[in-house]
């Protein structure tokens, strides 16, 4: 049976947090040269743009996901201009590493509040630890509702920044390379990571190995908690 409490607060979760993502996307490539995603008004933190350009990312699976599994994924995306990219390689990475900085930040803004919780007492250690369930609460209904609602904006926004930072196409950590590399090597490993068989590898890791690679450490985060 499908808590539907428990869906909405998945459902906020995720919406705000890939929205923010995306967002940094936007706002970083603006900064640094190129206004697609912002003529598109995805530097924004309004749902709509973003939702209108992948509604099945942001609505359909992400609501199929919480029926069959109890959790929410889905994706989104910002548009650039590639010739931009291929013209200032450095540039798209710091673009591409924007997305899962800014899940970074969401997931330790959520850290920091769980651990005052904790140490003013409204949080104890979990009979069991899930995505989304890090911490019990203390009997008190407003402390039930932070700590579901933080253990979901803390677990989801860690598996966004460590799935994205993955140096695997088709996911913003495959341009963490151009940072190092000399702009002609850099041209030439974006013309690499855009062939096809390369992205497929990246969508197996994805399917059949990440969560594997996560398990531990999200267990490891959850320990941090509590030191």
């Amino acid at each position: 049976m499908v808590d539907y409490t428990d869906a909405v607060k998945w459902y906020l979760v995720f919406l705000f947090s890939t929205v923010f993502h995306e967002a940094a996307h936007a706002w970083v490539a603006l900064k640094l040269g190129d206004d697609t995603a912002a003529r598109g008004g995805q530097v924004s933190l309004d749902p709509t743009p973003h939702i209108r350009r992948e509604p099945l990312g942001m609505v359909v699976v992400p609501l199929l996901m919480f029926i069959t599994g109890g959790w929410m994924f889905g994706w989104a995306s910002a548009p650039y201009n590639r010739q931009w990219a291929l013209t200032y390689p450095r540039r798209a990475a710091w673009m591409a590493v924007a997305g899962p900085a800014a899940n970074l930040l969401l997931a330790a803004a959520a850290v920091l509040l769980l651990k005052l919780g904790i140490g003013a007492g409204f949080f104890e250690p979990p009979t069991s630890i899930s995505l989304g369930h890090v911490v019990d609460a203390t009997p008190s209904g407003l402390s039930f509702f932070a700590a579901r609602t933080l253990g979901i904006v803390f677990s989801l926004n860690l598996l966004l920044a460590c799935l994205n930072l993955v140096p695997l196409p088709p996911l913003d950590g495959s341009n963490v390379p151009l940072l190092l590399l000399p702009e002609n090597l850099a041209r030439g490993w974006m013309q690499l990571a855009a062939h096809p068989a390369l992205r497929l590898v990246g969508f197996l890791f994805i399917w059949n190995g990440f969560g594997s690679f996560f398990r531990p450490i999200h267990l490891a985060a959850v320990r941090f908690l509590f030191s």
